[in-house]
């Protein structure tokens, strides 16, 4: 199958390209510069330098690549969370403005299928349940989280906008594994050596994760599966006070330090305790159905 790759060099892009590679597609992967480009070519793939703001050269890119499936994994995030503030503007346009010349291109161009980045992690459900398809992002969350789930709620609107094309969408869980916020060494888990990330409260916000190369593998499984919503997440949905100690002793890190509601909003504000206690675990059932996906089980759950 000829599969377009845009946001091919990212953490989910480069093991997303070694999959479509291993399995036996024709990728092209749209990047934004001659490094990355030959870092594609180095693995077997095409590359194309494009703008995604660029609508023309963007379309043009799409109808030279005659690709059956575009993959939008389209962001703007920052290496370290302490910038996401700084860079949320950013990731947004480049997610909405540039993603929808993407997707404006992939009908043009004559894709017959899109697939759509978007969150596991910031979904509603009802106390005490894990989120399915049906669920809806939370858009009445504390201000950041409010915002990335307006974000991705305009992107899931979007993708079914249109039966020119068929829309998949890829809910995400956080991401870990190589050049990840929560690998060794990365961001999230420098912040948890150095004891800045607390069990707030009773550490109740049930969080969804899943290897980046899981997520790489269940993506490819949904270019012949039927379209929808999809969550990409792995069978261990865990509260923070279960997951971010086993996460500290996974990294030999001191154990994470307990604090109140009102402390931990008073420094970091109020979507830190929206993360560690109101985030609604996700099911992966139907992934796990319909792709036939079998994610390992969270990494540091096993240590």
């Amino acid at each position: 199958m000829r599969v377009f790759v845009a946001g091919a060099s990212g953490a989910i892009g480069e093991p997303l390209i070694a999959e479509l590679l291993k399995t036996g597609h024709s990728v092209v992967g749209m990047t934004t510069n001659e490094a990355r480009a030959r870092n594609l070519e180095s693995r077997g793939a095409e590359a194309v330098i494009v703008d995604a703001f660029n609508a023309a050269d963007v379309e043009a890119a799409l109808r030279q690549a005659k690709a059956e499936v575009v993959i939008d994994e389209l962001t703007s995030l920052p290496k370290e969370l302490s910038d996401m503030p700084k860079y949320a503007a950013g990731d947004r346009k480049l997610r909405m403005e540039g993603g929808g010349n993407l997707f404006r291109a992939a009908i043009a161009s004559g894709a017959r299928r899109y697939l759509q980045q978007s969150s596991g992690f910031f979904l509603k459900a009802a106390e005490g349940t894990l989120a399915d398809e049906s669920c809806p992002l939370d858009i009445n969350a504390s201000p950041s989280v409010a915002a990335s789930a307006r974000t991705y709620t305009e992107l899931e609107a979007r993708l079914f906008s249109s039966n020119a094309i068929e829309g998949v969408a890829l809910r995400y869980g956080f991401f870990y594994g190589p050049k990840t916020w929560y690998h060794p060494g990365e961001a999230a888990a420098n912040m948890v050596m150095r004891k800045q990330n607390p069990v707030v409260d009773k550490g109740e916000g049930v969080s969804s994760f899943v290897h980046i190369n899981d997520a790489a593998v269940a993506t490819v499984a949904a270019l012949t599966a039927e379209p929808g919503i999809y969550n990409l997440v792995d069978d261990d949905p865990s509260p923070q006070a279960v997951w971010l100690p086993a996460f500290a002793k996974f990294l030999g890190a001191p154990h994470p330090p307990q604090m109140g509601k009102t402390e931990v909003t008073a420094i970091a504000g109020e979507d830190a305790v929206y993360y560690a206690t109101k985030l609604s675990g996700a099911s992966n059932a139907k992934a796990k159905r319909v792709l036939g996906w079998k994610p390992r089980r969270l990494e540091w759950l096993e240590a």
